[in-house]
C-alpha cells in the first residue's frame, strides 16, 4: 500500500487512487467557477460585455452546484468497492 493511502487511512491503493481522481475533479469544477466568476466581474465594467458576464456568472454558478455531486458521486462509488479479503473467497469464513 502506497504512503498516500496509508496517511488517508484507505483501505486499498485502489479507494486511493479513486479518491485522487475525484479530488482532481473536483479541484477542476473548482477552479473553472472561480475562473467564470473573474472573467464575469471584469465584463460588467462595461455595458457592451455585462450579456457575456450575465452568463459567465450563471455558468459559474453551475459548477458550484455540481461540486457537492462530486463529493456524493466520490462516497458512494468508493462505498462500493472492494476491500481486501471480500472478493474471491479470501476470507476465514
Amino acid at each position: 500500500m502506497s504512503k498516500q493511502s496509508k496517511w488517508l487511512n484507505f483501505q486499498t491503493d485502489t479507494h486511493a487512487k479513486v479518491y485522487q481522481r475525484y479530488s482532481w475533479v473536483y479541484d477542476s469544477i473548482d477552479a473553472l467557477a472561480a475562473i467564470a466568476f473573474i472573467i464575469g466581474s471584469a465584463l460588467f465594467f462595461s455595458d457592451k460585455t455585462q450579456n457575456a458576464g450575465t452568463w459567465l456568472f450563471l455558468i459559474g454558478s453551475f459548477f458550484f452546484a455540481v461540486r457537492p455531486l462530486v463529493h456524493l458521486v466520490r462516497d458512494f462509488h468508493m462505498a462500493r468497492l472492494p476491500v481486501e479479503g471480500s472478493e474471491g473467497g479470501d476470507t476465514d469464513e
